[in-house]
């Protein structure tokens, strides 16, 4: 695989983190997940490909046991508040004095500098914060989150993803490693780079919900069915356009123009009505293999075994019998191998692990004994699993 001989450690955290290494997992990196004792599971369920080593970070001996593993990493991934990391003796200038190669990526919230550094934050405060939140909501509605994917998932893990990418293809010059500052503020905001680059164009020029592409024209929301399920459209060329017309059964001559915006919401009401008059699986009879941009809105469980999704083979199975999407991108000469394993315990192979780093069984004994360790065997004890009350980002 593309990243085969590549060792990450990451501290746990919750979902950016998480989602950040299982990409890298996902591409052929072997990734130690560095727990805290005592920890009964990854509440994000991200542990792909992973292994888990259970460490008290906050005791001197644990802090060294990171430092020995460092040496010998590519890339350490800590997901905690600006400064954290400094405390526990753990900082870059230390980490990167030890292995000069180490690629050390920081993903926060708000970044390691600015008044919001050390505050505490969740995906909806990083939308907010970034500008992108003001721009998604109906009209005359509050704006609201799309679930937590924006911020987290988008502008913090896979933005962290590409820093990360890009620190070892400058590696490979340089030699050197370097500190990555992804936070999911400013991830967000270079996203938004399309709206912050047309914003004084007709895209955005009526209030929000109001425009073509959130919300306001006919031609690109959603409509409810005749079973209650939902259709997608989004058919803004004009072909494509004509194509909703046809296949609505409705006549463009006797339709206002389509870019009159003072008869879109008359004409959402139109549209609404016809499409309230079949179901879901009628309306893809009729749209499904055309260009008029017209798909229905699949559940979880349906997107599985839609015939694109089982053509493509789109999604994975573990041996839980647990489904997810198969990494994406593909690549044509070292595609992903995402493992099918179960994901693993809190604590599972942290021996194994320090093995492997050159500690010798009388310093894994003695580590265990003083818990600055903790090692939990494949089926040494039965987790009572509930959400974690003190997870920070």
């Amino acid at each position: 695989m593309a990243l085969q001989g590549i060792l990450v450690v990451e501290l746990a955290g919750l979902a950016p983190g998480p989602f950040c290494a299982m990409v890298l997992a996902d591409f052929g990196a072997r990734v130690v997940r560095v727990e805290r004792p005592g920890s009964h599971y990854d509440v994000s369920r991200l542990g792909r490909g992973k292994r888990s080593l259970a460490l008290d970070l906050k005791q001197p001996r644990g802090a060294a046991v990171l430092r020995r593993l460092c040496a010998r990493s590519d890339v350490l991934l800590e997901p905690f508040r600006s400064g954290v990391m400094e405390k526990l003796q753990l900082g870059p200038e230390i980490l990167q004095r030890d292995n000069p190669r180490l690629i050390y990526a920081r993903l926060t919230g708000f970044g390691q500098s600015g008044s919001f550094s050390r505050l505490a934050g969740h995906d909806i405060n990083y939308l907010a914060l970034s500008g992108v939140l003001s721009k998604i909501g109906r009209n005359g509605e509050n704006p609201y989150a799309p679930l937590n994917l924006l911020a987290d998932f988008a502008g913090g893990g896979l933005m962290c993803v590409l820093g990360i990418m890009m620190a070892l293809f400058e590696r490979t010059r340089s030699g050197k490693g370097q500190v990555i500052d992804a936070n999911m503020v400013e991830g967000t905001a270079y996203l938004s780079s399309f709206l912050w680059k047309t914003q004084k164009s007709s895209l955005w020029e009526a209030p929000r919900g109001q425009n073509i592409l959130d919300g306001g024209a006919p031609f690109y929301t959603t409509y409810r069915t005749a079973d209650g399920e939902f259709m997608a459209v989004g058919a803004i060329e004009p072909q494509f356009y004509e194509l909703l017309i046809k296949g609505l059964g409705l006549k463009s001559d006797e339709l206002p123009n389509q870019m009159s915006m003072d008869d879109w919401p008359e004409m959402k009401k139109k549209f609404a009505a016809v499409f309230a008059k079949k179901t879901k699986a009628e309306w893809c009879q009729i749209f499904d293999g055309t260009d008029a941009c017209v798909t229905p809105v699949l559940t979880l469980e349906e997107v599985v075994h839609h015939d694109h999704s089982k053509e493509r083979g789109s999604f994975i199975t573990n041996e839980e019998q647990s489904m997810s999407p198969r990494p994406a991108p593909l690549l044509s000469n070292t595609p992903a191998i995402p493992s099918f394993k179960r994901d693993p315990f809190v604590g599972e192979h942290t021996e194994e692990i320090l093995d492997e780093f050159g500690f010798s069984r009388e310093e894994i004994d003695q580590l265990k004994s003083d818990k600055i360790i903790e090692s939990n065997k494949a089926g040494s004890k039965l987790w009572i699993l509930y959400p974690h009350s003190n997870i920070q980002k």
